[in-house]
């Protein structure tokens, strides 16, 4: 166990990131040769090893935190390895770009600084590789099944693992020119150096699995064909139905979607381009939507050399302290400073955002590009502009970060696949079927999977063997959700395959049912 009395002795101390100055004139990690052991194990030892670890609740892998905190405080990272990987995939990913949510729900969190778990998380997931304690895993022997997962982020990579090491035979098929999804092209370089993907990737081909890349399925691919071909089908291809800004204007030269500037950035990290196609050197920036994107093209437009970043953010800004109505454990909204807002206020001064704004229209200059936005303050609870409070700022590029709605349509995989989407416009998963597969399985005495936490059985189709895995299914969410529905995709595509399952799957994805 940990010190007992270590919460009460040792403050908390983040790992420290590099130096602002630093980190902006390179494309590395923030974190980058940072995570000190001494530090990680000292802090882990502040875990009080609860009787009901709510950490465990507020993550939706389930990880378990007290545990692996106790192994990592005593420099076990073996041991540490293990239980970190019982229930992540990827810890290496998480531990890097998750927002931590676990720590919201540290017990310490009621009148004190919770544990630094994500520190310590990277922490064991880095010595996992550089000690040799994650070596491929192929199967024994192969269930003569096959399965296509289609989309190679988070939810499909795992997805894909989990299936593979139980011994179903798996290709995984990607549109792009190179597997990963949003981790690959969406995820800036100095969030996570990409081969950190590479050696995972590595490793599940060593384990058996295959990766078909240029494979758009729906459109070069007949996604019904895929169906016949194999035994089942994962769909996890995300939410990449952008949201748009109908306001006028939209339509001049210098206003992009968010998602194609982090392309080109993380296309030119790749060599693909000399240059961005998109880039925000010399140019004032705005970046409209307050979320994880527009901190990351903030990120990435300090790095390009943007004279000035302004970012847009509809919501009013947050308190300092958790608001009475989003109580512990839950995850309050809260201020809280990216890294990227951090490096903008080491070169400004100030913050970046502006609160509780909208837009209105944008300007154009006499070539048609646009050069001014027009904002207005807005009411926090319904959103309407307040009289009298618009104004110009200047914009040579906007970046519009508004989330996304769902998976992309026109695809052709709603109509080749006999799919429907939900009111929320994410592939819809069939509910009805869930208590009667639930009920069908302890009949048949396969209820194998409730000894490993998997809570209620993921649901089954008329049609039966696709299932939907990630924001696909899920809506745009975290890439500890994308795995741990990846995770629980493959425990229920497995027990379609063969009426019952071994492997693990994090409760709180098993509790929506998974197939289409």
């Amino acid at each position: 166990m940990t010190d007992p009395f270590g919460f009460m002795k040792i403050p908390r101390r983040p790992v420290p990131p590099r130096p602002v100055e630093e980190r902006l004139n390179d494309w590395n990690e923030v974190y980058a040769g940072q995570i000190l052991l001494p530090l990680v194990s000292e802090q882990a030892s502040r875990c009080m090893d609860c009787g009901i670890p709510f950490c465990h609740s507020s993550c939706p892998l389930g990880n378990l935190i007290p545990e692996w905190n106790a192994y990592a405080m005593h420099g076990d990272w073996r041991a540490a390895a293990e239980r970190l990987h019982a229930t992540n995939n990827f810890p290496e990913f998480t531990g890097r770009l998750c927002p931590a949510p676990c720590e919201d729900g540290c017990v310490l969190t009621i009148n004190a600084d919770p544990v630094t778990i994500k520190n310590v998380e990277q922490a064991i997931a880095d010595q996992i590789w550089e000690r040799g304690y994650a070596p491929p895993r192929p199967p024994e022997r192969l269930s003569g099944k096959t399965v296509a997962v289609v989309g190679s982020g988070p939810a499909g990579l795992a997805a894909a693992q989990q299936l593979t090491r139980i011994g179903h035979t798996v290709a995984v098929y990607e549109r792009d020119d190179r597997i990963g999804g949003l981790l690959r092209y969406g995820i800036p370089e100095f969030k996570l150096e990409k081969w950190h993907l590479e050696r995972r990737i590595e490793q599940m081909r060593q384990e058996g699995t295959k990766f078909r890349t240029g494979a758009d399925v729906g459109r070069d691919l007949n996604a019904a064909e895929l169906r016949r071909r194999h035994d089942a089908v994962v769909l996890a291809v995300g939410a990449m139905e952008r949201r748009e800004l109908p306001v006028p204007g939209r339509e001049l030269d210098g206003i992009h979607q968010a998602m194609d500037y982090l392309t080109f950035a993380n296309r030119v990290q790749e060599g693909d381009y000399a240059a961005p196609p998109v880039t925000a050197d010399g140019k004032h920036v705005v970046i409209i939507g307050g979320g994880d994107t527009g901190s990351d093209c903030l990120g990435t437009a300090l790095r390009q050399g943007a004279t000035s970043v302004v970012q847009l953010d509809i919501n009013p800004e947050p308190g300092d302290v958790r608001p009475e109505t989003e109580p512990w454990p839950t995850y309050p909204k809260v201020y809280r400073i990216s890294h990227a807002h951090e490096e903008a206020r080491g070169r400004e001064g100030t913050d970046p955002r502006i609160f509780a704004s909208a837009t209105l229209r944008f300007e154009a200059d006499p070539a048609e590009h646009v050069c001014a936005l027009h904002l207005t303050e807005v009411e926090p609870v319904n959103r309407r502009p307040r009289p009298d409070t618009e104004r110009v700022i200047p914009a040579e590029l906007v970046l519009l970060a508004l989330g996304f709605s769902g998976p992309e349509r026109g695809s052709g995989l709603i109509e080749q696949l006999g799919l429907t989407l939900d009111d929320r416009g994410n592939f819809a998963r069939d509910a009805a079927f869930a208590a009667h597969t639930a009920r069908q399985g302890k009949a048949q005495g396969h209820d194998r999977g409730a000894e490993h936490g998997q809570g209620k059985r993921p649901g089954r189709s008329p049609a039966g063997g696709v299932f939907v895995a990630g924001d696909a299914g899920r809506g745009q969410s975290l890439v500890v959700w994308a795995i741990a529905e990846g995770r629980a995709a493959a425990a229920a595509t497995d027990r379609y395959l063969t009426g019952f399952t071994e492997l693990p799957a994090p409760v709180a994805a098993t509790d929506r049912p998974m197939m289409a």
